[in-house]
């Protein structure tokens, strides 16, 4: 019997600083600007846990504005991790610079997914090290919590209006049109609208504010 493969699978996140009327922005009205940072922060300090428990290779935190907030300079001591500073452009060529610096079979998530767990992780990993060139977890509200791929494909990262519920719909025809095989995950939810927030506080109270 043939050795598991247990080969390296990158995680890169990508997170925005827990700034003040800088993040979770659509929660503002609903909390204030100095909760949404304060729950970005907590966000972004479970998605690095998960991530590291979940031990598929490197994790590399990809910031924005910069790495120099002092929030992402206080997960280097806590943690092995890489800061790099996220690069102009849309989500979509973020995503995929994250991708190409990797130079080999990446994990991309953000920080709004506290659904998304180490066994997500592993699985997506192990799609990628069976031979699938995509893996995709979607979001309950048309776009997707996770993407993996085993090298860059610019083409199912341009032209995506990433504002829009059709991103997950215009991926796949993609990744169809560019003959990639996929592997895709039942869909998880996400923190975006007060809704959520209201489902956080029920499902992961201890995320709660």
């Amino acid at each position: 019997m043939p050795a598991p493969n247990t080969s390296p699978v990158t995680i890169a996140v990508l997170a925005k600083a827990p700034i003040p009327g800088q993040c979770k922005t659509r929660l503002i009205p609903a909390i204030g600007a100095q909760a949404a940072a304060a729950l970005q922060e907590r966000l972004t300090a479970r998605t690095l846990a998960t991530a590291f428990a979940a031990a598929t290779g490197p994790v590399t935190l990809w910031c924005e504005p910069d790495y120099m907030h002092p929030t992402f300079l206080a997960f280097v001591g806590q943690r092995r991790i890489t800061l790099k500073t996220q690069p102009q452009g849309d989500l979509g060529a973020r995503m995929l610079a994250a991708i190409a610096d990797a130079a080999g079979p990446t994990l991309v998530i953000g920080t709004d997914c506290p659904a998304l767990t180490e066994l997500h992780l592993r699985g997506a990993a192990d799609a990628l090290r069976a031979g699938s060139d995509v893996v995709l977890i979607p979001a309950e509200d048309g776009g997707y919590v996770l993407i993996g791929a085993r090298a860059p494909y610019p083409k199912i990262f341009t032209g995506i209006d990433w504002g829009k519920p059709t991103v997950l719909a215009d991926t796949l025809a993609r990744i169809i049109e560019q003959r990639l095989v996929l592997t895709q995950r039942p869909p998880l939810w996400d923190v975006d609208t007060e809704a959520d927030l209201a489902r956080l506080e029920r499902e992961i109270p201890d995320l709660a504010l």
